[in-house]
């Protein structure tokens, strides 16, 4: 399969994977209820539902065809694949066993691939992640900037199906930190480091890259509906261009949900010894992802999907901020 660039896109039927998790229901809203007239919504969206179903837009435009069914069916994946112009990969094990993770991330991902190619399928987008790059220090640095040495199973086996995307002539995805309505990892994790947090890490100064979980939607949404030119990067960062310190996530996820903030200076190496990181390997990612810089040049994407970044941290944030209290409240309360 090799992607015919230059085609557009518009009118096309879709296959999207994933569409009921944290980023893809958002896509699935963002594909059929789109804000620009460049990209009109497609003639036919084809959702394949893992876990449950995709919550739809009341004032959706286009066909959706959902089927309840996963990456290892594979008789489902060539029936969905027949017809459609552009798969949109956005299903991720991002958890679990090295096992556990490559039955979704390789083998699902090459089984999907596969029944695309069968099909004639033109386009393949894979959501991705900046964790296949190797962990330490990141300032600014482009798609081809740092060396791919993931640290987990997830990043792993992620950065395999992202060499068989990038292989089958398909493009990648790679955001960062994602935040927003769904969210049960960033604003949760800093909700639950707060508490325990000796110090401002390093005066709070260290960048990290962000985006709204909205934001990200609408640029997928876009890459998928948008003519693929020859000269089209096959891999893009996500994320606002202007990098977020600690101190300004930390601040508004404490003005949000009510938390202390710290109210001293300490190292990263004290802050380490402190909470226990060189015996727990899951909270020493967590201390370097928010005490070390990790923000990625995110100027390609912008102008391929034909829109602006949008409003920054401060304003996306506030977006969603009533959705983290809720949710935060009824973790507090024990209901999930």
């Amino acid at each position: 399969m090799r992607p015919l660039r230059g085609v557009p896109a518009v009118g096309d039927r879709l296959l999207v994977t994933g569409g009921s998790g944290f980023i893809g229901s958002h896509v699935v809203r963002a594909l059929l209820s789109p804000t620009s007239s460049t990209h009109p919504a497609p003639a036919e969206v084809r959702l394949l539902a893992h876990r449950r179903a995709v919550r739809l837009p009341e004032t959706g435009r286009g066909v959706v065809r959902e089927v309840p069914s996963g990456l290892d069916d594979h008789v489902a994946l060539r029936e969905l694949c027949d017809g459609v112009d552009t798969v949109v990969h956005l299903a991720n094990r991002v958890e679990g066993t090295l096992e556990e993770c490559a039955s979704v991330n390789v083998d699902g991902t090459r089984a999907l691939l596969r029944a695309a190619a069968a099909a004639g399928v033109r386009r393949v987008l894979y959501l991705s992640t900046t964790a296949v790059y190797e962990d330490g220090c990141h300032r600014g640095v482009p798609e081809d900037g740092p060396p791919r040495r993931p640290v987990s199973a997830a990043s792993l086996t992620r950065l395999r199906a992202e060499e068989m995307v990038l292989e089958a002539g398909g493009m990648v995805v790679r955001p960062h930190l994602v935040y927003g309505a769904g969210d049960r990892w960033v604003v949760p994790m800093v909700a639950r480091l707060l508490p325990e947090l000796p110090g401002w890490i390093d005066a709070g100064d260290s960048r990290m890259t962000l985006i709204a979980v909205d934001d990200l939607a609408r640029a997928l949404a876009a890459l998928a509906l948008a003519p693929w030119e020859h000269d089209t990067p096959a891999v893009l960062h996500a994320g606002h261009p202007e990098p977020v310190t600690s101190r300004e996530l930390f601040t508004a996820v404490a003005d949000a949900l009510e938390l202390p903030l710290p109210s001293r200076d300490i190292s990263l190496a004290r802050a380490r010894l402190l909470l226990g990181a060189e015996q727990d390997a899951r909270r020493a990612r967590l201390l370097s992802l928010v005490a070390t810089d990790h923000w990625y040049d995110c100027s390609r994407i912008w102008p391929i999907t034909g829109s602006a970044a949008g409003a920054g941290f401060a304003q996306g944030f506030a977006r969603h901020a009533s959705w983290y209290r809720q949710h935060h409240r009824a973790s507090a309360a024990g209901v999930s």
